[in-house]
């Protein structure tokens, strides 16, 4: 297969910083968009896979699965793009399609696994995919998603996975007008399960461990702060909750947060991945039919509605723009909590 060579910014191993490389994309296939990157959201994935957190990553890793361009060639059976178009990509750019998932629109749990934007098996040049850190990428048009011409592009880029990650658990589980949803952390997930869970309607309440971020998240539309570390402010809200969205990326007790969840409501994980500590209680969640659940992005389908939904409400992300350049500091302040609330790279940075 042809292909061609692109700048990236990538790793060569875990302990190494990311620097300037190039990689090779495919030329565009029948049912290809080739895209001319111009931001890319910083996730805590990103950070993660490029130190083998996860166990071991496949280098040179090029991160990046937070991707808003511009269409610069089409396949000759494209149908959904043309060349200037405003399109977008997130964590996926294939899947099986056959399997009971993939039929129901939910890519993101294609039984044999979807390929990840980076890092997975690249079945058309061999070797693994690389991310959004670089100046082009090429992406089976089902994969690819139209940005409403409204938003800033930008700020959008975060609803790639931030945005698709809080907002697919909000519509799985009916949160709307009426509803009674909290968000546990305030962070690149927290803050747009905030803004995504008020534009649906529901009454929202963040759950936070720090009494300074209650400005912030009334800002972003929060109705309630509830200090989890007070055990009066926890009381209040036993029993009051239909759910939960937890955004903390690390282990902690969810046992405080069960007791709050009404009768059939469910908390879901979304933050964090791994075994619990302490173990759940079953007893509340027996005498309530309550439920810890997780979920993981979203499918196409389901994420071309979030972003009709954020184009119709005017909703992004607070983010904070940096230069290519600038990478190795970004992941060191994000180790400190250090941003408000996304990095988001200017990829014509890159050109420099």
């Amino acid at each position: 297969m042809e292909k061609f060579k692109v700048k990236a910014y990538g790793t060569e191993a875990a302990d190494a910083p990311l620097g300037q490389m190039d990689i090779h994309r495919r030329e565009a296939q029948e049912k290809d968009v080739e895209i001319d990157i111009l931001f890319c959201g910083v996730c805590h994935s990103d950070l993660h896979v490029a130190r083998s957190d996860w166990g071991p990553s496949s280098y040179p890793v090029v991160p990046g699965h937070e991707i808003v361009g511009r269409v610069t060639k089409v396949g000759g059976g494209v149908t959904k793009f043309k060349v200037g178009d405003h399109v977008a990509v997130g964590c996926m750019v294939d899947s099986c399609r056959v399997c009971e998932s993939c039929k129901k629109d939910l890519e993101q749990y294609c039984i044999p696994g979807f390929t990840g934007t980076y890092g997975a098996p690249d079945k058309h040049l061999g070797g693994h995919t690389f991310g959004g850190y670089s100046e082009k990428v090429v992406v089976d048009e089902h994969f690819v998603l139209k940005m409403p011409d409204n938003l800033d592009l930008a700020a959008a880029a975060p609803l790639l996975c931030a945005g698709i990650t809080t907002w697919s658990p909000l519509r799985h589980w009916n949160a709307g007008k009426g509803s009674k949803v909290a968000v546990v952390g305030l962070g690149g997930l927290g803050h747009m399960a905030i803004k995504l869970a008020k534009g649906l309607g529901a009454d929202v309440t963040l759950f936070s461990r720090s009494p300074n971020k209650e400005k912030d998240a009334l800002d972003l539309g929060a109705n309630q702060v509830v200090i989890s570390t007070d055990e009066q402010q926890m009381e209040s809200v036993r029993g009051k909750f239909d759910l939960i969205i937890d955004t903390v990326p690390y282990v902690h007790d969810l046992n405080p947060y069960v007791s709050t969840l009404g009768v059939n409501g469910t908390l879901v994980v979304v933050g964090y991945l791994g075994p619990l500590e302490p173990m759940l209680n079953t007893v509340p969640m027996i005498m309530g039919r309550k439920s810890v659940a997780g979920s993981v992005i979203g499918g196409i389908a389901e994420t071309q509605e979030m972003l009709d939904f954020c184009g119709k409400h005017n909703i992004v992300s607070e983010i904070e723009k940096i230069n290519i350049q600038d990478i190795n500091k970004a992941y060191e302040r994000m180790l400190k909590s250090d941003v408000r609330y996304r990095f988001v790279i200017d990829m014509n940075s890159l050109k420099k």
